[in-house]
């Protein structure tokens, strides 16, 4: 029987040396499967369209970096999307100038409706298109205009969660509206976007990919021939975009895949440590996530857990198409990937 003096005496010695033992009303160290705070979440175009809407009338586009944002926000988490990456929807109108600045954190922008922007990205100008990727990764110079003449919506999402975690935030305003665009504006494009070929020699220094732009027309002929042979379990017909120079990710903390779902198609159930979001380019269907099934629609997006089970099904006559963004290259890197198929029932899950 511990003296009650003397456990009083070592809990005040322990403060005072900020020192600490392990607490009957600790939480567990460790768990049998991965654990996380984090929810599935799927969230609807018809609610997030009068939003967006909203946005665009009542705020501002204000230079210093803010920028006009839709955060899809996780209840199940302090901020942020997933526990590593912010998604946030951005709106642009007319004319409208997002300022130049840089960050640590990793940013991509995958267009979701309009055309006629631009990037510029350490003086690199490209078009920013529905359906086109475009990268802006960590400490690089990026500014963004638009040319159009209705309002233009696009996905961003930045690792910042990851890097908030990490201790490691950087952020630098520009005094400038707009950075100087380069004399040869495409020139990461024009050594590297055929795919298929790059420059000889050394590869480039740093870990950045150099490759900016990733335009739909590209990346959704390469899924056309994809779907020419054997279908993907869990998948159906997906490609991942990848890094010209060595055939990793796009960065170096997310990866970004695009899948079709062809009519009829019931994928079977994994799991798997690391988490990602989907948005419905086009199409509908449904996921299930842990037994709970999510009808999908174009335009919603869907978070999935950590170690959550999930498959897909397509039950219409038409394909239905996703892009996904997920933080594997990070979990890979430190050797936390993990995955799991689900052997039982085909492949599938029992609805709750």
């Amino acid at each position: 029987m511990i003296d009650e003096a003397a456990r009083r005496a070592l809990k005040e010695d322990l403060a005072k040396y900020n020192c600490r033992v392990q607490q009957p009303d600790d939480p567990p160290l460790f768990t049998r499967t991965p654990q996380s705070a984090m929810q599935t979440v799927h969230w609807k175009w018809t609610d997030l369209e009068p939003l967006l809407d909203r946005l665009g009338k009542q705020l501002a586009l204000e230079p210093g970096g803010t920028r006009r944002t839709l955060r899809l926000h996780n209840p199940g988490l302090p901020y942020g999307t997933t526990h590593t990456f912010w998604a946030s929807i951005q709106v642009i109108l007319p004319g409208e100038i997002a300022s130049n600045h840089r960050h640590t954190a990793n940013a991509f922008r995958f267009i979701m409706k309009g055309s006629g922007a631009t990037t510029t990205v350490n003086g690199e100008r490209y078009p920013m298109n529905e359906g086109d990727l475009v990268l802006t990764p960590s400490m690089m110079w990026h500014d963004h205009e638009y040319h159009g003449d209705t309002p233009m919506v696009w996905l961003d999402v930045l690792d910042i969660s990851l890097v908030r975690a990490m201790h490691a935030t950087f952020f630098e305003p520009s005094q400038e509206l707009q950075q100087k665009v380069n004399p040869v504006p495409d020139s990461s494009w024009r050594r590297y976007g055929s795919g298929l070929m790059s420059p000889p020699g050394a590869r480039p220094s740093g870990s950045a990919n150099p490759l900016l732009a990733y335009p739909r027309a590209v990346a959704e002929a390469a899924l056309e021939q994809a779907a020419g042979v054997p279908a993907d379990p869990f998948d159906d017909v997906v490609l991942e975009y990848r890094n010209p120079t060595n055939g990793g990710p796009l960065m170096s903390a997310m990866g970004m895949r695009l899948q079709r779902l062809r009519p009829g198609v019931h994928t079977q159930a994994r799991r798997h440590t690391g988490s990602k979001l989907y948005y419905v380019m086009r199409g509908r269907g449904t996921s299930i996530v842990d037994g709970q099934a999510y009808d999908w629609n174009a335009g919603d997006f869907l978070a999935i857990k950590p170690w959550a089970w999930h498959e897909h099904l397509n039950r219409s006559t038409e394909d239905a198409q996703l892009f996904q963004v997920n933080d594997f290259p990070a979990m890979s890197a430190l050797g936390y990937y993990f995955e799991e198929a689900l052997a039982d029932n085909g492949g599938h899950q029992q609805l709750l």
